[in-house]
C-alpha cells in the first residue's frame, strides 16, 4: 500500500476516534437547563397566614435531581423587592467558588433582575440542599432538595431502592422574617421556634408497597434546632451522609443537626397499616415535633397510638451515635475507585487551626464570634476583591489560627491557606449549646469528638481509618470536634455556623485557598456574567 494511502487511512481513523471521544464526553457530562423564578406568596405552614418565599410557585422549592458530573445552567430570576442569593449546600464547586452563592464570593441578585448559575456537580453522589444565603430569607423558605445520583458505570453499595423520598425538616417561626431580622439587628437572639415542618407542612403522607425498600433523604433545613428522626415500627439503615457512602448500620432513630443530610433505607416489612414518621427537637426543654404518615398502599388502618419516643437532651447518647458513623472503604465513589483509596490517616497535617466560638456583647449588642472576631460582610465580595486586587476589603491577618484572651471585635476575617495543604481544624465549643459548622467547597473527615478542652493528646482518640467525610459537623456543648481537610480546591470558601442567627451575627469566616500561579487547571476564570458590586463596579470580568 502506498504511503499516501496509509496516511489517509490514519487520518480518517483519528478523525473517527476524535468524534467518538467528543460524543463520549457529551454523553458523560450532559447539560441540564433550569429557569427558576423567586416570588413572595402567602401560606399557612403552622395555621397562621404568613409571607413565604416561593421558587416557581413552590414551597419548598423544586427538587433538583441531577447525575454526577452534570453541568447545571440555572437562570434565577429575582422577583422579590430586595436582593436575593442561593447557595448550594454541600456542592463542592470544584475550581469554581465563583458560583458558591454567598456574600464573600457573589454579589446578590438585585430585585427584578436575574443571574445564571453555571456549575458542575463534579465527582459527587448523595443528598444535598440549596437555600437562600443572605439576610434571613431562609426563615421564609426558598430552600429545596438537591439529589445527585450515580452514573450508570458507578455501582452503589446497595440494591436500587424501590422509591426515593426527600424530607426537608426544620424549625419554623410564625413571626415574619423581617421582624426576626430586626430583632437580631437590635441585639437579641432568635426566640424559640413555633413548630417543626416536614417539606413545608405540619402533616405529610408517604406511600409505599409492603415488602419494598425505600430511600428517605433527610435534611435539616431549619435555622437553629437539632432534630431526631424516626419511623414507628421500622428500622433505619444508614447508607449515605452528605455524599459519603457509610458502613450500613441500623438505627431506631437518627440525630440530624442543622445543615446536615443523611440517607436511610427503610423496608416496609411490618403489617399493612399506617405508621408515624416523626421529627422532634433535640436539646430543648420544650420538645416540638412534626408528624408525617408512612402509608402502606394495602393499608386499611389509619395511624394510631402514641408517637414513637425519641431522645430529648441526652448529649452523650448523641455523641456516641455520631462515633458509629463510618466510611464504607470498599464502596465506589463518584469516580470508579473505592472511597478508602485516599489514606487520610497517614498524612501529617501541615497546620492546626483551633476555632473557638463565643457569644460576646459588642457595642452593647449580642454578637457571635470565632477566636474573638465577629465577622462583618464587606461591601465588595472577597473573591472579587482578590481577583481585581482591590485593597482594604480584607486582611490575611484579621483572625488568629488559635484562640486567645481579650475582647471580641468586628472584622472581615479571612484565614490564608495554600493549595494542596493538608490541615487539621478543631472546633472548640465552650458554650452550653450545640454548635454546627459548615465549610463550602469541601468535604472533610470528622475524626474525633470529645468533651471538655481539646489538647494535642486527644489525637490519640482520632479515627484515622474510616472516619466519615461530610460538609457539616456538630460540636456538642462544652466539647470539641476535630476534622481533617485536604485543601485541593482553590478559591475563597465560607466557613460558617449553620445555626443561622449565629452566622448572621458574626460566627463565620473565609478560608482563602491560594496558589500564586494562575492556572486554569486549578481555578476557573471569573465568569463573563459575574455581577459586580461595591468597589468592583466598573471593572471588566
Amino acid at each position: 500500500m502506498e504511503k499516501s494511502a496509509l496516511l489517509l487511512m490514519l487520518h480518517v481513523f483519528c478523525g473517527v476516534l476524535a468524534l467518538f471521544s467528543v460524543s463520549q464526553v457529551t454523553a458523560d457530562d450532559p447539560y441540564k437547563y433550569f429557569t427558576w423564578t423567586v416570588t413572595y406568596g402567602t401560606l399557612s405552614p403552622l395555621g397562621v397566614p404568613q409571607q413565604v418565599i416561593l421558587i416557581n410557585g413552590q414551597f419548598p422549592g423544586p427538587r433538583l435531581d441531577v447525575v454526577t458530573n452534570n453541568n447545571i445552567i440555572l437562570n434565577l430570576i429575582n422577583k422579590l423587592d430586595e436582593p436575593f442569593l442561593l447557595t448550594w449546600n454541600g456542592i463542592k464547586q470544584r475550581k469554581n467558588s465563583w458560583q458558591d452563592g454567598v456574600l464573600g464570593t457573589n454579589c446578590p441578585i438585585p430585585p427584578n433582575s436575574n443571574f445564571t448559575y453555571k456549575f458542575q456537580v463534579k465527582d459527587q453522589i448523595g443528598t444535598f440542599t440549596y437555600f437562600p444565603s443572605i439576610l434571613l430569607h431562609k426563615a421564609s423558605g426558598g430552600f429545596g432538595g438537591l439529589n445527585v445520583y450515580e452514573r450508570p458505570l458507578i455501582p452503589i453499595p446497595f440494591p436500587t431502592p424501590d422509591g426515593d423520598f426527600t424530607l426537608l425538616a426544620g424549625d419554623w417561626f410564625k413571626t415574619d422574617r423581617k421582624t426576626l431580622q430586626q430583632s437580631l439587628d437590635s441585639g437579641k437572639s432568635l426566640p424559640f421556634p413555633d413548630g417543626i415542618l416536614i417539606n413545608g407542612q405540619a402533616q405529610n403522607t408517604f406511600n409505599g408497597d409492603q415488602g419494598k425498600t425505600y430511600m428517605f433523604r433527610i435534611s435539616n433545613v431549619g435555622l437553629a434546632t437539632s432534630l431526631n428522626f424516626r419511623i414507628q415500627g421500622h428500622s433505619l439503615k444508614l447508607v449515605e451522609v452528605e455524599g459519603s457512602h457509610t458502613v450500613q448500620d441500623t438505627y431506631d432513630s437518627l440525630d440530624v443537626h442543622v445543615g446536615q443530610s443523611v440517607a436511610v433505607l427503610v423496608t416496609l416489612n411490618q403489617p399493612p397499616k399506617d405508621y408515624y414518621i416523626v421529627a422532634s427537637t433535640r436539646f430543648t426543654k420544650q420538645v416540638l415535633s412534626a408528624n408525617a404518615v408512612l402509608h402502606y398502599t394495602n393499608s386499611q388502618t389509619r395511624v394510631s397510638g402514641p408517637l414513637p419516643a425519641g431522645p430529648t437532651y441526652q448529649v452523650h447518647w448523641s455523641m456516641k451515635q455520631a462515633r458509629t458513623f463510618r466510611w464504607n472503604l470498599t464502596a465506589s465513589a463518584a469516580r470508579p475507585n473505592p472511597q478508602g483509596s485516599y489514606h487520610y490517616g497517614k498524612i501529617t497535617p501541615v497546620k492546626t487551626i483551633v476555632l473557638a466560638n463565643s457569644a460576646p456583647l459588642i457595642n452593647g449588642k449580642q454578637r457571635y464570634a470565632v477566636n474573638r472576631v465577629s465577622y462583618i460582610n464587606a461591601d465588595t465580595p472577597l473573591k472579587l476583591a482578590d481577583y481585581f486586587n482591590i485593597p482594604g476589603i480584607f486582611s490575611l491577618d484579621s483572625i488568629q489560627s488559635l484562640p486567645s484572651d481579650g475582647p471580641a471585635y468586628l472584622s472581615t476575617s479571612v484565614i490564608p491557606a495554600s493549595l494542596h495543604d493538608f490541615i487539621e481544624v478543631v472546633f472548640q465549643n465552650n458554650e452550653k449549646t450545640l454548635q454546627s459548622w459548615h465549610l463550602d467547597g469541601y468535604d472533610f473527615w470528622v475524626v474525633g469528638y470529645g468533651s471538655g478542652q481539646w489538647t494535642q493528646a486527644k489525637r490519640s482518640t482520632y479515627n484515622l481509618v474510616d472516619a466519615l467525610t461530610r460538609h457539616t459537623a456538630q460540636v456538642y456543648p462544652n466539647s470539641w470536634t476535630s476534622i481533617l481537610i485536604s485543601l485541593d480546591n482553590q478559591g475563597m470558601w465560607n466557613f460558617r455556623s449553620a445555626i443561622w442567627d449565629r452566622q448572621y451575627l458574626g460566627q463565620q469566616l473565609y478560608l482563602r485557598v491560594w496558589n500564586a500561579a494562575h492556572n486554569l487547571a486549578n481555578e476557573y476564570d471569573i465568569p463573563a456574567n459575574a455581577l459586580l458590586c461595591g468597589k468592583a463596579v466598573g471593572r471588566k470580568p
